[in-house]
């Protein structure tokens, strides 16, 4: 379980660094890489919010076997 915990976590970060990439670029609009580069730690962050949603409910799944 603590890897879900961590999993978690991380994505939080993730996202919270993407969206602050974006929010920090808007006032320089020169450059569309940045947005970029935002958008891909958002996805990396969303992904591994869904996989620590995915092992949290095996996990559930195989102690309720037990």
């Amino acid at each position: 379980m603590p890897i879900v915990v961590t999993l978690r976590n991380v994505g939080t970060a993730a996202i919270v660094v993407g969206l602050l990439v974006t929010l920090i670029t808007l006032a320089s609009a020169g450059s569309d890489r940045p947005f970029v580069l935002a958008a891909l730690i958002v996805l990396v962050g969303i992904g591994l919010r869904i996989e620590a949603a995915v092992r949290a409910g095996a996990a559930q799944q195989a102690e309720s076997r037990d």
